[in-house]
């Protein structure tokens, strides 16, 4: 009995650790939407009569980069909260 609940216990233990590894996930898209925005205002700065081309490139890229910081998320929810490792013990 001791050894399924030490089991279980590591288990937990790395899910924790993973989940927290999935977290650092979310410095990337940080820093890359804003390193885009400061470059569109810049580019709006520069040529005010494009600003229409930059602020639509610039909502899409923000949306795919923060999908990758979504899904680091989804992935630190399903194995703090959802485990599908808790029952292959």
């Amino acid at each position: 009995m001791d050894m399924e609940l030490l089991a279980k216990a590591i288990v937990m233990g790395a899910s924790a650790i993973g989940a927290g590894l999935a977290m650092i996930a979310g410095i990337g898209p940080g820093i890359g939407e804003g390193f885009a925005v400061g470059k569109a205002i810049e580019s709006m700065a520069r040529q005010p009569e494009a600003s229409g081309d930059c602020t639509r490139t610039m909502f899409i890229g923000c949306a795919i980069a923060e999908s990758t910081g979504i899904y680091a998320f989804v992935v630190a929810l399903l194995l703090m909260f959802a485990n599908p490792f808790i029952g292959e013990l």
